[in-house]
């Protein structure tokens, strides 16, 4: 009895190094592929941004797909802040490249969107800032892995993001 024991014991033992480990394995590759194809994705866009000062519907739907292509859907935060036009109000010199005398108003993700959806585009300015930050929001093969094995797994984890900031070198309105 105790020798049939110890083989069944020995082939559930063989069966999770030789399949499970190696699938834990891949799974976290692949999750680690997705996350530089998003943070290669999120720097490009946001690059290409702040080097042409404007950010188009067709450029936010084009990195949309990119990310979907990765096979994760994913939740995108994007900030602009906007240097304001007139800094030195209460200032009798008003040098905006002086550091600590700039100020911003901020536009955030629903707004961008909004805009983008009306206009079609929005013209940024030089020393504007933008920021993407992208999040995975379904489980992923790793993820499913991990929980069921580790018992880890919370609701707002995440396992596949990406995030660029860059500060816009050239008025867009120009174009």
């Amino acid at each position: 009895m105790s020798d049939s024991f110890i083989t069944i014991i020995a082939i559930f033992l063989a069966a999770i190094l030789m399949f499970i480990f190696p699938l834990m394995s891949m799974a976290d590759r692949t999750d680690d592929i997705s996350e530089l194809a998003v943070q290669a994705a999120t720097t490009e866009f946001v690059d290409k941004v702040k080097t042409t000062g404007k950010l188009t519907s067709e450029g936010y739907n084009e990195f949309v797909s990119t990310l979907a292509a990765t096979g994760n859907s994913y939740d995108i935060d994007m900030q602009i802040q906007h240097l304001d036009e007139n800094p030195g109000v209460k200032v009798t010199q008003a040098d905006v490249t002086k550091i600590g005398e700039n100020l911003y108003y901020n536009e955030y993700t629903s707004q961008i969107e909004e805009r983008l959806d009306n206009d079609k585009r929005i013209a940024l300015k030089e020393g504007d800032m933008f920021k993407v930050t992208v999040k995975n929001t379904n489980k992923t093969i790793a993820e499913i892995l991990r929980g069921f094995f580790y018992k880890i797994s919370g609701n707002d984890t995440y396992q596949v993001s990406g995030q660029h900031v860059g500060t816009v070198s050239v008025n867009g309105a120009s174009n």
